[in-house]
């Protein structure tokens, strides 16, 4: 299976992923991104800068197969908590 980076630009800085992670095809790897994206939107969302960050989701030679910007993932977040406290 295919090792996938998911690098995250923030303006003009690059955090990148040395690790990866493996899996199975580039619909996961896009499943990872958004559940990535949404946690962080979740313990960071204070911060305006990540409306503006995408992650990079490279290969194991570097090409980009695909980019997810934060500012999507919004739309599929649940305004509330789906448990009960």
């Amino acid at each position: 299976m295919p090792r996938y980076f998911f690098n995250t630009r923030i303006g003009e800085e690059l955090v990148s992923d040395t690790d990866g992670e493996v899996l199975r095809n580039p619909d996961r790897a896009w499943e990872v991104a958004r559940d990535m994206i949404k946690e962080l939107l979740r313990t960071e969302g204070g911060n305006a800068a990540l409306m503006t960050a995408v992650i990079e989701v490279t290969d194991e030679d570097g090409e980009i197969v695909l980019e997810f910007p934060f500012s999507e993932a919004i739309f599929n977040m649940p305004a509330q908590s789906m448990t009960r406290h």
